[in-house]
């Protein structure tokens, strides 16, 4: 009897030290999540000395105009870098300026058949961004990024395959203009 109530009470105190042990361990971990590295984030961008950020209207100056995609770019462009930052979007004065222009806007056939006739084209996009950063005038830049989209040449480019094709160009642009700003990729 005297034994198996010494085995409790030491099964007791083993329970006790592996508890807190645990204890001990979630939190050693937890400290080391939150304090690693201090600047890092998910999107790669480490730490931006600023707290706001301004995309004023791209124009579109393609010689081929199609209504409606400079304000489609600039959304995307706000979009992009409230989701991937915690700064502020504001309308005039921000510490980031990103303005620029629509500069291509063009169809080209890429492939053909045996029969000499387009199978497929390319829908290409050029933007003229210009990259202002208020605190830190080593960073801006003035560059042309551009991106393309094939599709079916029988197909027309309207209604949601132009949606598609739009989305999927300045998804890329978009993406490449945040790396060359903000993660220096």
């Amino acid at each position: 009897m005297n034994w198996e109530f010494q085995n409790a009470r030491y099964t007791e105190k083993l329970n006790n030290m592996i508890y807190k042990m645990k204890k001990i361990l979630l939190l050693l971990v937890l400290s080391l999540c939150c304090s690693s590295c201090g600047v890092y984030n998910f999107t790669g961008t480490g730490k931006i000395d600023a707290e706001t950020f301004q995309v004023n209207y791209f124009q579109n100056n393609a010689e081929l105009v199609e209504p409606g995609i400079e304000l489609t770019f600039t959304r995307a462009l706000q979009d992009l870098l409230q989701n991937q930052t915690n700064l502020n979007l504001i309308n005039q004065g921000g510490d980031l300026l990103y303005e620029g222009e629509i500069v291509e806007y063009r169809i080209t056939p890429m492939t053909a058949t045996a029969d000499q006739r387009a199978a497929q084209n390319r829908l290409t996009i050029a933007i003229n961004v210009r990259f202002v950063n208020r605190k830190k005038e080593d960073d801006n830049f003035e560059r042309r990024f551009s991106f393309f989209y094939d599709f079916d040449a029988n197909q027309q480019l309207v209604g949601s395959q132009r949606t598609t094709a739009l989305n999927v160009i300045f998804e890329r642009i978009t993406q490449d203009i945040f790396n060359e700003s903000l993660a220096k990729w």
